[in-house]
C-alpha cells in the first residue's frame, strides 16, 4: 500500500511516500478492525514527529496520522457489531497517513449522520480531546467562562462550539481578524488578539476564566494563572511555546487553582476507548443535529503531506487539514 514514511526526522522535505507492507486481516487481534482509509487528519503531533519530538508509543505504527475515516475491510473475531462495509473514523496512535490502517474497535465511531466520509476525518482526534480535556477533566459548568488558545485551530473551532452548546461562554485568542471572525461566528463572545491585546486583562474584566484550554505552554503559564478565576482549572494539552517555565505556587494557591498536563496518544488503549465512548454519547448527537459541525480548512491528496504540514505550520488555517486517499 502506498504510506507516507519518515526516513529520517527534519523538515517538510522528510514525508516520503513509499510502497509498504498493507496491514493482513489475518494479523487482526480480536477486537481490531482494518479501515481502508479515505482521508486522514493532520495534527501539530504529526508535525511533532516529523521532527523527532514525539514518538509513537511503544508497538503502535511508525507512520505519522492520528486519526482517519474511511470503510472497514475486515473484522477481528470480537468487534462488537462491526462489519466489513461499515463506514467509520477512528482515533489511532499512528499509522493513519496510509491506504489502510488498523484500529481497536473501542477508538471506531460511525460517521455521523449528515456528515461525508472525508469530512469524518476532521472529528476523531478534535473531538476526544476536547470532550476528554474541557469537560471529563476541568468540568466545565454551563454559565462558566471558558478561555480557548488558539482559538482558529481544529482544536479550537471545536471547542468553541461544544462549550457554547453545553451553556458556556467562550472567550478566545487567535492571531488575526479573520480567525477572530471564524471564531465570533461559531459562537465565541469574548475575541482577543493576541498580538494587539493582553489576554490576561480581558479575563480580569470578566472575573477570571473558569477553564483555560492551553496549547501554547511553558510562555503562557505565569499569566494564564493570573488569567484564572478562584477555583479555576488551567488544562495544558500544547508545547507549542516551549517546556520549562517557573511557576509561582503562592499566585496558585491564592486562587485555589487547579493544573493538569494530559496528552491523549500515550493513552492506554481502555482509556482511550472510554473517552470515545464519551464523545459517541455526548457529541456525535451534537454534531447530527448541526448545532456542532467539522471545520475543513483544506484537503490535499496523501502524496501531498508535505504541503499539508506546511500549511499547518504557517498558521493561516481556520479548522483543520485533511490528507485524502
Amino acid at each position: 500500500m502506498l504510506a507516507i514514511t519518515l526516513p529520517e526526522f527534519g523538515d517538510e522535505s522528510v514525508l516520503t511516500p513509499a510502497d509498504v507492507d498493507t496491514p493482513s486481516p489475518a494479523d487482526l487481534a480480536g477486537d481490531e478492525v482494518l479501515i481502508r482509509v479515505a482521508a486522514a487528519g493532520v495534527n501539530r503531533a504529526d508535525l511533532m514527529q516529523r521532527q523527532g519530538f514525539y514518538p509513537p508509543p511503544p508497538g503502535e505504527s511508525e507512520l505519522p496520522g492520528l486519526e482517519v475515516s474511511g470503510t472497514i475491510e475486515a473484522v477481528g473475531t470480537d468487534t462488537l457489531g462491526w462489519k466489513v462495509g461499515d463506514e467509520v473514523c477512528a482515533l489511532l496512535a499512528g499509522g493513519g497517513y496510509a491506504e489502510y490502517v488498523v484500529a481497536p474497535v473501542g477508538q471506531i465511531l460511525p460517521v455521523p449522520h449528515g456528515i461525508d466520509l472525508v469530512t469524518a476525518a476532521a472529528l476523531p482526534e478534535v473531538a476526544s480531546t476536547v470532550w476528554s480535556n474541557v469537560f471529563l477533566t476541568a468540568d466545565l459548568q454551563p454559565g462558566e467562562l471558558v478561555l480557548v488558545h488558539g482559538g482558529g485551530s481544529g482544536i479550537g473551532t471545536m471547542a468553541i462550539q461544544l462549550a457554547k452548546a453545553s451553556g458556556a461562554r467562550v472567550a478566545v485568542t487567535a492571531g488575526s481578524a479573520e480567525k477572530l471572525a471564524a471564531c465570533k461566528a461559531l459562537g465565541a463572545d469574548i475575541l482577543i488578539n493576541y498580538r494587539e491585546d493582553d489576554f490576561v486583562d480581558a479575563m480580569d474584566a470578566e472575573g477570571g476564566a473558569n477553564v483555560i484550554l492551553d496549547v501554547v505552554g511553558a510562555k503562557y503559564l505565569e499569566r494564564n494563572i493570573a488569567a484564572l478565576a478562584p477555583s479555576g482549572r488551567l488544562v495544558v494539552i500544547g508545547m507549542q511555546g516551549g517546556t520549562k517555565a517557573e511557576l509561582d505556587l503562592s499566585k496558585l494557591l491564592a486562587k485555589r487553582a487547579q493544573i493538569t498536563a494530559t496528552g491523549l496518544r500515550s493513552r492506554p488503549r481502555e482509556e482511550k476507548a472510554a473517552i470515545v465512548a464519551h464523545v459517541r454519547e455526548n457529541v456525535w448527537p451534537l454534531v447530527e443535529s448541526g448545532a456542532v459541525r467539522p471545520i475543513v480548512h483544506a484537503t490535499y491528496p496523501l502524496t501531498r503531506a508535505a504541503d499539508a504540514h506546511r500549511e499547518l505550520a504557517a498558521s493561516q488555517h481556520i479548522g483543520k487539514v485533511l490528507l485524502t486517499v
